[in-house]
């Protein structure tokens, strides 16, 4: 059976070793950002490859999570994050070699397959060396900082990098990092001999949900060129359509399903991963457009655009480290809902940015907002999603966590992408082609304040614990679990 996570050097160590990895993935899901433009003139993208850098890493890290996470519980949760990390930092480095376009679109999907392997179990692992209780809460803080501040970190590494060496050289740092990261790994988290699940994997249930998310971000990222109405975009949908259907069938008559019904019954798991869904709909976007302002807009070089990013990663560490506390005080829903409208405000402040703004204006004060709103919420948005769950399905619940934020990131930002590409090209019409871009990076802005201000009142709604009457008290021999409150 499966023993404790526990090394010669304590949680401390194990935990510094696995948020690595966690900042590993993030990094590489935002530091091709700022080195767009250049990738795009290096390998002859077109302007729906170029989103295809980023969708290529995104699709196949969301679609293969709740795999990721079913392997890892089965086989054991350090040799399936040391594998990812493998593939991951060699894929990494391929990508640094590219020399055309499909190379370099092939190698971001392979490092989204070892994303996949190395997300879930890394999480898993996090939670069996930090039993429920008050580390927990505090080990998630350390994954939320990491996680947000990876994102950020991207853009200003992607910028000096970038600048300074070209952008090859953004892929062959995070390889390094990957294989630093997979040697702290082996170093300090103690080898597992066997998984904590048993039953077969769900192979053909896989495939399903797999190809179904495959199909359905195509299409969605398809439209943004050839329109909603065209053949190819509507057969992507119908597919994806017919294929999710498939994968329901499938998980109800399979023994050992990939998404089993105990895990979505467990405590608020599949209301915290809708949740989660909505807020990485913004989320990858937000870090996609607000460095092609930055370029485009305002003109300035990768190196600045990265430093630019310092106070949003500075306030995501900040909220992370407060958010164990503010959940103590005013309880999970409350926290939810308030780290949300932060970052709301913070976007809807971004929606008022024009061709002729300035950073100080247009971008640090918005930046600090949605800084600390965002790394609130995914702190205890990950708290709520994996409350409850058994030790067996840790690993998946890693996954199905992860699939929230990355598939609903992907969505996000091909019907984003879409929507602002629809206005800049009115809007070129008859105005400058700076005005016309920043027209649909405003309004890609204010319908994610949207979204977010949505999700907020539907936290208020969805989390909130229903009350339990005094007259039936809890059987003394269930086991007690500290849930966040509220």
């Amino acid at each position: 059976m499966f023993k404790s996570s526990r090394t010669a050097s304590g949680p401390g160590a194990a935990l510094a070793a696995l948020a690595g990895a966690q900042f590993t993935v993030m990094l590489a899901t935002s530091i091709v950002n700022v080195a767009l433009p250049q990738i795009r003139s290096g390998v002859g993208l077109s302007d729906n490859g170029t989103t295809w850098v980023i969708n290529a890493y995104g699709l196949a890290f969301g679609a293969l999570l709740l795999a990721g996470g079913r392997v890892a519980d089965l086989l054991g949760r350090r040799s399936v994050l040391l594998a990812g990390l493998a593939l991951f930092g060699a894929a990494s480095v391929a990508a640094g070699l590219a020399d055309t376009s499909a190379v370099l679109i092939g190698a971001r999907a392979a490092q989204g397959v070892g994303a996949a392997a190395i997300a879930p179990a890394a999480l898993a692992l996090v939670m069996d060396v930090f039993p429920p209780g008050p580390n927990r809460g505090k080990a998630l803080a350390v994954w939320g900082a990491v996680s947000g501040a990876g994102g950020a970190a991207g853009v200003l590494l992607g910028g000096v990098l970038t600048q300074t060496w070209g952008w090859s050289s953004i892929f062959y740092a995070v390889g390094i990092g990957a294989f630093g990261v997979l040697a702290a790994v082996a170093a300090f988290v103690r080898h597992q001999r066997t998984g904590t699940a048993a039953g077969r994997f769900d192979l053909l249930g896989t495939a399903a949900v797999t190809l179904a998310l495959t199909a359905l971000v195509w299409g969605l990222t398809t439209a943004r060129r050839s329109g909603w109405t065209d053949a190819s975009v509507l057969a992507a949908f119908g597919l994806a359509t017919v294929l999710m259907a498939a994968f329901v069938l499938i998980e109800l008559r399979h023994p050992h399903p990939l998404l089993p019904v105990q895990l979505l019954r467990a405590g608020r798991v599949t209301k915290g991963n809708f949740l989660m869904a909505l807020l990485g709909s913004v989320w990858i976007a937000l870090f996609f457009f607000l460095p092609l302002y930055q370029q485009q807009v305002l003109g300035s070089s990768p190196l600045m655009t990265g430093f630019g990013q310092l106070p949003l990663a500075a306030a995501n560490m900040l909220g992370s480290t407060l958010a164990p506390r503010i959940v103590r005080r005013i309880g999970a829903t409350a926290t939810v809902a308030a780290a949300l409208l932060s970052e709301a405000a913070g976007l809807l402040w971004l929606s008022r940015i024009s061709a002729h703004g300035s950073y100080l204006v247009d971008i640090l004060g918005p930046s600090i907002l949605v800084g600390l709103g965002l790394s609130v919420a995914f702190v205890q948005l990950t708290a709520l999603s994996v409350e409850g769950v058994a030790k067996e399905y840790a690993g998946l619940a890693g996954g199905l966590v992860n699939t929230s934020r990355q598939v609903g990131g992907a969505i996000g930002l091909a019907v984003l992408a879409t929507l602002a590409g629809s206005v800049t090209n009115h809007v070129s019409a008859h105005q400058s082609y700076l005005e016309a871009l920043a027209a649909g990076y405003r309004v890609a802005f204010g319908v994610s304040a949207a979204v977010l201000t949505t999700a907020a009142l539907l936290a208020v709604l969805l989390t909130r614990r229903p009350s339990v009457p005094t007259a039936t008290p809890a059987p003394t021999s269930a086991p007690a679990v500290n849930a966040p409150k509220g």
